[in-house]
């Protein structure tokens, strides 16, 4: 893929922030909201989850390799120059409660980056690692936490509520959305709300879908299967009779096989079609597409360990905010994950009595 873009990436200024009205009223409520979520998981199984992505598919260790020689737009922050870094991989799916796989939302990917020197963001002083949340669409579902707070106290009240009404939801939601598909079209609401088709997690390619610094830039960034992963694109799968089918087939591909994605990058080139502060807006690729900035190779293992599911589910946190200054999260729905998954790291690690923690090595 070609490191070269169709016209001159945005240099990134204070002012290009603009808070919403009324800003931290939205964040008292969605962690008022996302607490309630957690509390409920807690009470109903004994453990602490997360309050979205709650249920891991796959915990992976690998290897990220950033490319040499990249031009001066893409050699920023930690893709400054050629490195090598031990990676930490989570897949999830996104409700905040543990659901039977036959009800299908979309998908998850959490990467930590261990290793990374240089110039870190509030609150993350003295670590060293680089952290990328991503969900399987190029934009988010909402365009302002404002927004993102009603849809998510509708979902609320039916945490860990009537699984088996949720999966004939699910499955006419999956039909509905096949018909919509079959003329053209896509509904990002339905499959929200278990439409996603039934098909291997490990196919997808996944979006950060909100902007961050990119050194003196902005950016979204992608991580894209290639090779026998890429092949997993649109593979079904039968979840009717397993409950777990999504963790299964990630099980059963890397205890026999290895899998590489390539790590994209796509600039800021104008402020009016790519928003800093609506991150449902889906940057274009004909104005500025995604290149490759490094890779992430995985080999054969055991993706559900004993020692994986103690270190990565239950002994990790996930957030843009761990990380360099240079890649400071930007926009209203980054702004709004600081402190709600700082404060969701919290309550898991004070309820299962495990400390989250950040990886020095």
């Amino acid at each position: 893929m070609s490191v070269t873009i169709a016209a001159t990436p945005v240099r990134f200024t204070p002012e290009m922030e603009v808070p919403e009205a009324n800003e931290a009223a939205t964040l008292a409520g969605l962690n008022e909201t996302l607490g309630t979520i957690s509390q409920t998981t807690f009470e109903h199984s004994g453990h602490g989850w997360r309050g979205v992505h709650a249920k891991g598919h796959g915990l992976l260790r690998g290897e990220l390799i950033v490319l040499g020689n990249l031009p001066p737009h893409l050699a920023q922050g930690m893709f400054a120059r050629s490195a090598r870094y031990p990676v930490a991989m989570r897949f999830s799916t996104i409700p905040g409660d543990i659901l039977d796989d036959s009800v299908s939302t979309p998908r998850g990917l959490a990467v930590k980056v261990m290793g990374v020197e240089g110039e870190r963001l509030p609150g993350s002083m003295g670590d060293t690692t680089q952290d990328f949340v991503m969900v399987n669409g190029p934009a988010f579902g909402a365009p302002t936490t404002a927004k993102f707070l009603e849809s998510l106290k509708l979902l609320a009240p039916t945490t860990d509520k009537t699984p088996g009404l949720k999966q004939a939801a699910s499955a006419l939601a999956r039909a509905t959305e096949t018909m919509i598909e079959a003329f053209g079209g896509k509904s990002g609401t339905l499959i929200a709300m278990g439409g996603h088709p039934e098909t291997n997690i490990l196919g997808e390619t996944f979006y950060s879908q909100a902007p961050t610094l990119y050194g003196e830039h902005i950016a979204k960034f992608c991580l894209a299967p290639t090779g026998d992963l890429a092949a997993l694109k649109d593979a079904a799968i039968d979840a009717g009779d397993d409950p777990d089918a999504l963790r299964d087939a990630v099980a059963a591909y890397f205890a026999t096989h290895g899998g590489t994605w390539e790590f994209r990058v796509q600039l800021c080139t104008d402020l009016a079609t790519m928003p800093i502060e609506d991150s449902s807006v889906e940057w274009s690729l004909k104005a500025s597409p995604y290149v490759v900035v490094a890779s992430l190779t995985v080999t054969p293992q055991d993706s559900w360990s004993d020692a994986n599911i103690k270190a990565i589910e239950d002994g990790m946190a996930f957030s843009p905010w761990h990380g360099l200054l240079a890649h400071r999260p930007l926009g209203s729905v980054m702004r709004a994950r600081k402190s709600t998954y700082a404060r969701s790291a919290e309550l898991r690690g004070e309820r299962n009595g495990c400390p989250i923690h950040e990886p020095k090595g």
